[in-house]
């Protein structure tokens, strides 16, 4: 089998991939796609075939800094379609803590940066304790965010036996950034369908982008509960 790459809805669902690629999308598909699913933008970019996927063995991870580059790349040929990358990764054999995963999600995040060609760009702030602060590879600023099974309050952030981790370019939430007022209509409705859904309100820790009180990377991982998260951020810069 090649190594994994950008991928289409068509082919995840083929014989290229492994077996339990097939299964982990399908999990993932089958609730994103439902109609009461509280994101509008995932729902309709699924439903359209506008995202795009990849998968990680735990044993290799190589192939995925030239996949999010060549997703970038993507981006920059049709910038307004409002794409997302979702990468799903390996199931454990037993489903594990949410502190495991959570861990696994900065390690490849910080795999990421390792392998980053590129300095850190002067439009973002390599701090994670600043408020502007973003990750970023390939001189663009990104927002990643986790999903796994071991979610049981926010059901939401469940999508089926494997960890899945969305990357998206800054550049998508032009118009709807916090301060707009269409981007702060459309997060409200979406994070009331999200506590529709879960039963339990949104985590203290969810913000906008560009609010001082904010730190970003908190909202990469949430809590499956309604406690702030403390301490440091795990990720460092190796290349600012």
């Amino acid at each position: 089998m090649k190594a994994p790459r950008l991928l289409t809805t068509e082919e995840m669902r083929s014989d290229a991939v492994p077996t339990w690629v097939n299964k982990s999308y399908e999990q993932y598909s089958h609730v994103v796609t439902d109609q009461t699913f509280p994101c509008f933008f995932g729902q309709k970019g699924e439903r359209k075939g506008e995202l795009r996927y990849s998968f990680l063995s735990h044993a290799d991870w190589t192939s995925l800094p030239s996949t999010l580059r060549a997703f970038q790349s993507l981006m920059a040929k049709r910038p307004l379609i409002r794409r997302g990358l979702f990468v799903f990764i390996e199931p454990e054999e037993q489903e594990q803590t949410l502190d495991y995963y959570r861990r696994y999600f900065w390690d490849i995040l910080q795999y990421l940066n390792d392998k980053d060609e590129s300095v850190w760009p002067t439009h973002t702030p390599s701090d994670p304790n600043h408020h502007l602060w973003s990750f970023c590879f390939n001189g663009q600023s990104m927002f990643a965010f986790a999903n796994t099974p071991a979610y049981k309050q926010r059901i939401t952030r469940d999508l089926g036996q494997s960890m899945v981790i969305g990357f998206q370019p800054r550049e998508i939430f032009q118009g709807l950034e916090g301060t707009e007022p269409k981007g702060h209509n459309s997060r409200e409705a979406v994070r009331k369908r999200v506590e529709a859904w879960d039963q339990i309100p949104k985590h203290p820790d969810i913000s906008h982008y560009g609010d001082v009180e904010h730190r970003e990377w908190k909202q990469f991982f949430i809590g499956d509960d309604c406690v702030p998260i403390t301490g440091a951020c795990p990720f460092h810069a190796k290349n600012d």
